[in-house]
């Protein structure tokens, strides 16, 4: 799981909208972001996606159409969504959601580049 930063911006507002399939949150330093869920699910911090350690990462394919169904608090830290495919095991920490909106266009265009050189798809098969 991504480490806790006490120093991070906390949410003040969280809002689902499974129409468009975005997650929005703003957060209390003024800062708003709003996430795919294709995004949230490929970037997963879960050990199922990303493994435990460097080099044990499994990409994840296919997830254009992925929505958010269900999202669970977990303490007062973070949250757990539920997405359409069934994934359910990723913990998404205050300081991992800041960090992802914060450094959307990058880790976007990255996990872009690994599809293109895996010659993987966004779509499901």
């Amino acid at each position: 799981m991504a480490g806790l930063d006490r120093a991070a911006p906390l949410p003040t507002e969280i809002t689902l909208h499974q129409q468009s399939r975005r997650l929005e949150i703003a957060f209390d330093n003024g800062e708003r972001f709003s996430l795919s869920c294709e995004f949230l699910r490929v970037w997963t911090p879960s050990a199922e996606a990303r493994g435990h350690g460097p080099g044990q990462e499994t990409l994840q394919t296919g997830k254009r159409e992925v929505n958010i169904v269900a999202i669970e608090p977990v303490g007062q830290y973070a949250i757990r969504p539920v997405f359409s495919d069934g994934h359910d095991s990723g913990i998404y920490s205050w300081d991992l959601l800041y960090n992802f909106g914060k450094h959307h266009d990058e880790l976007w265009q990255s996990y872009l580049d690994q599809l293109a050189a895996a010659g993987a798809s966004r779509d499901p098969a």
